[in-house]
C-alpha cells in the first residue's frame, strides 16, 4: 500500500481504525478480500502476481497487518521474496512476527524495504526495514499516518528518521484527526464511516497533486499507475467491520466484506 491512516483511542466503542489505499499499475491482477488462503482464518485481497497481499486480517483475535513499500536498499534479485507474504505471516501471529522478523537480518535481507503494521483493539506495532536496520515501535494512541517515505504524523522526538513535511500528511492527518467516525459495525457504510469516506476519496484533489491519497498517473511507457482499492477497518474487542472499495475517488462504492 502507499498510504495508511490508524486512530487508535482506547476509551470508543470501536477503538481502531484503520484507512489503507493500495497504489499499484493499474494492469496488475489482483482479487478482492475473501479467505484466499486454504486452511488460513485470514481474509484479504490476493496479489494475483506475487501471491500475497497487502492487507490480511483474522476476525478471530480480531488483527489487521498492513504492508507498506519503503525506500532503502533493495534485496538482491537472485534471492528476492515478495513482501506480500509478510502480511500473512504478521496476521496470523501479531506483533510477536514483528520481533522475530527485526531479529533475524539475515532473513529480512531478502526483502525490498518496507513498513509492516499489525493492530488490534488495543495496541498497534509497526516495524521498520530499510535493507540495512529493522527498527520496531508501538504507536501511541491518537491517529498516525503513513506513506512509502515511512511514518509521517504525528511528528515523533524518538524517531528523528521519520519524514518530514510529508504532503499527504500536511493535508490529510489533522483532517482524519478531526473528524473521527463510530465505525459501528451495526450501521450502514455512511453512518459508520461519516466524513472519512470524503477524504477516502480524495478530498476534491487532483490524484497528479503530491499531497493526494487517490493516486493517477500516467506513465512514460503508456501504462498506468494510481490507486486501485481503498480499505475500511474498525476492531472492537467483541466485533469488527470490514469495507472494501475497488473503484477508489467515490464516496460510494462501497461493499462490506464477508469475514463470517
Amino acid at each position: 500500500m502507499c498510504t495508511v491512516v490508524l486512530s487508535l483511542e482506547p476509551g470508543e466503542r470501536v477503538p481502531l481504525l484503520l484507512l489503507g489505499v493500495r497504489d499499484e499499475l493499474t494492469g496488475r491482477p489482483w482479487r478482492p478480500p475473501a479467505r484466499h488462503w486454504p486452511g488460513s482464518p485470514l481474509v484479504g485481497g490476493l496479489d494475483e502476481q506475487a501471491g500475497g497481499t497487502w492487507l490480511a486480517l483474522d476476525p478471530g483475535v480480531p488483527r489487521v497487518a498492513a504492508l507498506l513499500n519503503g525506500r532503502g536498499s533493495q534485496a538482491d534479485q537472485a534471492r528476492r521474496r515478495s513482501r506480500g507474504e509478510l502480511p500473512l505471516r504478521a496476521g496470523s501471529a501479531g506483533a510477536d512476527a514483528l520481533k522475530e522478523l527485526a531479529a533475524d537480518p539475515a532473513a529480512l535481507a531478502a526483502y525490498d524495504p518496507f513498513y509492516l503494521i499489525v493492530a488490534e483493539p488495543a495496541a498497534v506495532a509497526l516495524l521498520t526495514w530499510d535493507g540495512i536496520r529493522a527498527t520496531t515501535r508501538d504507536l501511541t494512541s491518537g491517529t498516525h499516518l503513513l506513506t512509502n517515505a515511512g511514518h509521517a504524523y504525528p511528528p515523533d522526538q524518538a524517531h528523528q528518521d521519520d519524514p518530514a513535511d510529508e504532503p499527504k500528511a500536511e493535508y490529510f492527518a489533522s483532517k482524519f484527526a478531526a473528524s473521527r467516525p463510530t465505525a459501528d459495525p451495526a450501521l450502514p457504510v455512511g453512518e459508520a464511516w461519516g466524513d472519512w469516506l470524503t477524504l477516502a476519496a480524495g478530498d476534491g484533489l487532483d490524484g497528479a497533486d503530491p499531497r493526494a491519497i487517490i493516486a493517477r498517473r500516467n506513465l512514460p511507457d503508456g501504462g498506468l499507475w494510481g490507486s486501485t482499492s481503498v480499505t475500511l477497518v474498525g476492531l472492537a474487542p467483541d466485533g469488527l467491520r470490514y469495507d472494501f472499495q475497488a473503484r477508489p475517488g467515490s464516496v460510494g462504492d462501497w461493499h462490506p466484506v464477508n469475514v463470517a
